[in-house]
């Protein structure tokens, strides 16, 4: 992003990102279980710029880990047994209350629910110094939050770290659990640059 802030805490329209993320869980659900997993040095300040915005939606803090892995891991740790988990990135505070339904209905139903939305690039697959053209229809973006029953996740996680583990699907995957895809909504990015904070302005109000 090119800042000295985290993007989590970058301002959105009037208020950190972090807390655009939040809401959109608050919105499905009023009495949802909010775990925030953040590095130990930025915990103070998050505490801060809840005192400035007086941001007083209730919720839980881990410190988090050296990987996505450990976060998750230590997060789990305040998670019950018999409960539904939805993993979500900090900085995707376009999703859509309609995605977060689905994943979690599905995670009820199927065990898991992972937001996911086609191409509409064309896309081709580098081998060496060659590339081929591949049918862009046979992949999918993966979204957040992904969705688990947790007696499926806690078990994932009892696993060793592994690079391979992008996201939390990979975790369940690598432990022999298949994983369901529900839809996501476009507008659901990952802000990672500038463009995308000015993208997010523009969508943030009119994201149901």
């Amino acid at each position: 992003m090119g800042s000295e802030i985290p993007k989590q805490f970058l301002d959105l329209k009037g208020k950190p990102v972090l807390m655009h993320s939040m809401n959109r869980f608050i919105d499905y659900d009023a009495a949802i279980n909010l775990i925030i997993a953040l590095p130990a040095r930025q915990i103070e300040f998050w505490n801060s710029l809840c005192l400035e915005h007086q941001y007083e939606v209730p919720h839980q803090i881990v410190e988090g880990g050296s990987e996505r892995f450990y976060s998750v891991k230590n997060a789990l740790a305040l998670v019950e047994e018999n409960a539904l988990v939805g993993i979500h990135d900090a900085v995707r505070p376009l999703v859509s209350i309609q995605t977060i339904n689905l994943a979690f209905q599905s995670a009820m139903q199927f065990g898991s629910g992972i937001p996911s939305v086609s191409l509409s690039d064309s896309i081709r697959l580098i081998d060496g110094n060659y590339s081929k053209a591949v049918n862009r229809s046979d992949y999918q973006i993966i979204q957040t939050p992904q969705c688990f029953a947790s007696s499926n996740l806690l078990l994932a996680f009892k696993q060793a770290y592994k690079r391979e583990f992008t996201d939390d699907a990979t975790v369940l995957e690598s432990f022999g659990i298949a994983v369901h895809l529900t839809q996501g909504n476009p507008e659901n990015i990952k802000l990672t640059t500038p463009a995308d904070l000015k993208i997010a302005e523009v969508l943030i109000n009119g994201i149901a």
